[in-house]
């Protein structure tokens, strides 16, 4: 019996990110457009960088394996650290409980029943200290997720680094650190905008000083996907907020060369297995230009964007949990292909609670499979020159850059954000893609197709005791009751000072503050005080 073709109305509806999908690609796709190798492409490691940050990519080494880890006390999250870097994971990446992402203190009325349930609970020196334990600072690369409390969370790290003899200069990792996202998506603020973009300068100017290693901003579209961006419209907000940050450190007096090679960005990984690809290509291409032509950059890394990734947590489903799996799979495989530097890979079970050790395990052991048994890391940029791929990747790039035109014009990411223009986008898309899901016309397996009872109730779950919660309330009364009362005293007096002066630096007295016992809550609630209170426009 002969194959039924499909009809050209069905084939004709199929697109990404709003982008018309053809059946098929050839050589005209390329040529028709004045397509050339040198510019598009060029090779892995060399300008524009599409084809990746470095000329051996995997074959010089394996990118980094950074899983994701934090719940319950210090303790806790410790003995996770510890496992994973047993079973081959080479960086660390920590997870914050609410009440830290928000700044307050676990005694904190509004901490009440969050205390370590999303993350870990660390609200002082003590609790940093405990975290890091007999894990040596200089030894490994750590990245933080933290964003309106960042300059706290920073101190505290210096300061355990201190205590164990490590220097500032020494310590290799990446702070997430980016305020404009939270707006746009996450909504974990403290401050007013542009208060907030003060100390973000703050710790830009101090960090370049400082700690040349440190990735001070974590540039991230993660979170904009995760709220129901397209690709496209992840890759123009992302690189969007990018210029912010760079026009910011640029106004600040900064040298453009000295700051911007210890940027880096933290991207999304969705189904679409070849979009995500292009997305990672066109985004190294993007940022190229953009340094080198719109801000005149002339280092070579100024160039060059490096990026961490995390598979689509949003794409988890609870049902047929197990599915997850080949999910992550995928996405784990398509951020290779694009060339990652740095990869977290969620565990199935996230659906239902914080990863059990053995899904964690299960997720870290997907990703040493693709680099140890496929053979894909064996080749830069193994799909270049794909008729798809290219096309794709100069689509993607020339619909994100009509984007971020339309928020040049408005006056910038910050203007653009204060006007709910990326947020308004966004909602669209994301009603825009449920809708697709309740109507079937995107399909879910297990979900809206090929439906089975529920299995989720079977798999093991992770639980948080509330002793968690008992225990970090506890011992962060204790720390007030030891701490000298004075130093204290003198040392809020000092951050209120800096954050008053508009020309102050406000890292220095906030590392000062924690060496004495400042708490993370207490340094915030200046923030609220001094720079006062965000509220969301949208609910006002």
């Amino acid at each position: 019996m002969p194959v039924k073709k499909p009809e050209p109305t069905d084939v004709d509806s199929r697109t990404m990110s709003g982008i018309p999908l053809k059946v098929s690609y050839g050589p005209a796709d390329l040529t028709d457009r004045g397509w050339k190798y040198e510019e598009q492409l060029g090779d892995a490691g060399s300008y524009p960088f599409t084809r990746g940050p470095h000329a051996t990519m995997y074959r010089g080494k394996p990118w980094t394996m950074r899983m994701f880890a934090g719940f319950g006390t210090p303790e806790d999250t410790n003995r996770r650290f510890k496992f994973l870097l047993e079973n081959g994971q080479t960086g660390l990446s920590t997870a914050f409980d609410m009440p830290t992402l928000m700044g307050y203190d676990p005694d904190h009325p509004r901490s009440l029943g969050e205390v370590g349930r999303e993350g870990v609970s660390v609200a002082c020196l003590d609790d940093m200290m405990r975290l890091f334990g007999d894990i040596p600072l200089d030894k490994v690369s750590t990245s933080m997720t933290i964003n309106a409390p960042a300059a706290v969370l920073l101190a505290l790290y210096v300061a355990v680094a201190e205590k164990q003899g490590v220097s500032p200069d020494r310590l290799g990792g990446t702070l997430q650190n980016d305020m404009l996202k939270e707006y746009i998506a996450q909504k974990e603020w403290i401050s007013p905008i542009r208060a907030h973009m003060r100390i973000i300068r703050d710790m830009l100017a101090w960090c370049t000083e400082t700690m040349p290693q440190w990735n001070t901003i974590s540039i991230s579209g993660y979170h904009i996907r995760e709220a129901g961006a397209t690709a496209v419209q992840e890759l123009a907000f992302t690189l969007a907020d990018g210029i912010g940050y760079v026009q910011l450190g640029v106004d600040a007096g900064l040298d453009v060369d000295a700051f911007a090679p210890r940027l880096s960005f933290f991207f999304d990984v969705h189904n679409d297995f070849f979009e995500e690809i292009a997305k990672f290509r066109a985004a190294r291409r993007m940022w190229a230009k953009m340094l080198r032509e719109r801000f005149g950059a002339k280092n070579p890394k100024s160039w060059l964007l490096r990026t961490h990734a995390q598979t689509a947590g949003v794409s988890l489903m609870a049902q047929q949990p197990l599915n997850n799996v080949v999910r992550t799979t995928m996405q784990a495989l398509a951020a290779v292909l694009g060339g990652t530097q740095s990869l977290h890979t969620n565990s199935f079970d996230e659906t239902y609670a914080l990863p059990t050790e053995s899904a964690a395990e299960l997720a870290l052991r997907t990703q040493q499979v693709i680099y140890e048994e496929s053979g894909v890391a064996a080749v830069a940029d193994p799909l270049a020159g794909s008729y798809f791929i290219e096309t794709l990747t100069d689509q993607v790039e020339a619909a994100a850059w009509e984007y971020i035109h339309k928020i040049d014009a408005m006056g910038g990411i910050v203007r653009a954000v204060e006007e709910g223009y990326p947020q308004r986008e966004i909602s669209r898309s994301a009603f825009e893609f449920q809708r697709e899901i309740d109507t079937k016309r995107r399909s879910v397996v297990g979900v809206n197709k090929y439906v089975t009872p529920d299995e989720g109730d079977n798999i093991p779950t992770l639980k948080i005791e509330h002793e968690v919660e008992h225990g970090q309330v506890a011992r962060i009364k204790e720390t007030r009751a030891r701490r000298d009362d004075a130093a204290v005293t003198s040392a809020l007096a000092t951050v209120r000072a800096a954050l008053k002066d508009p020309q102050a630096n406000v890292m220095p007295p906030i590392l000062a503050a924690v060496r004495v016992n400042v708490t993370l809550g207490e340094i915030c609630d200046l923030f609220r005080a001094e720079l006062g209170e965000y509220r969301d426009p949208a609910y006002l």
